[in-house]
């Protein structure tokens, strides 16, 4: 599974014209689930996003994770992450899982998310989404947990 986290001070999603998660200060975590991945993945995934040290502490060192501010995560399915832009001029996806087991890992990770304590707040699978953000940093970071061995 890959992850591209960005510290937030607000975040949204809207679907439709309706805004359907939001969250203050936390993370806004862009997830793509690759071919292979399974549990496993989804649990150490949400494992390094509770407890990633991108927040300040009182002497502005990143030292902090999500639970330690009170922060929030805000989950949005990217199927786009599992690209391949190795060559050409177009992506490839065969490298993301199909759709239906993209959706149940992302849902997975949802729960292993909130099973962690802090708020989570999840975009919409299969569906076309406008992300808002206001990225505090501006800290973005690209994090892998990569699929089990065929």
């Amino acid at each position: 599974m890959i992850a591209l986290l960005q510290r937030v001070t607000g975040a949204s999603v809207v679907v439709d014209d309706a805004t359907v998660a939001r969250i203050d200060s936390g993370l806004l975590v862009l997830v793509g689930v690759e071919r292979g991945d399974t549990g496993d993945q989804a649990k150490r995934l949400a494992e390094r996003l509770l407890g990633y040290r991108v927040f300040p502490d009182e002497e502005g060192r990143m030292n902090l994770g999500v639970r330690d501010i009170g922060g929030a995560l805000l989950l949005v399915p990217q199927f786009t992450l599992a690209a391949d832009t190795a060559k050409g001029m177009r992506p490839g996806f065969g490298s993301a899982a199909d759709p239906d087991t993209g959706s149940a890992r992302f849902e997975e990770l949802v729960g292993h998310a909130r099973a962690g304590g802090v708020p989570v707040e999840p975009g919409v699978f299969g569906t076309h989404m406008q992300v808002q953000l206001v990225n505090d940093g501006p800290v973005t970071f690209h994090l892998r947990v990569p699929p089990s061995a065929n």
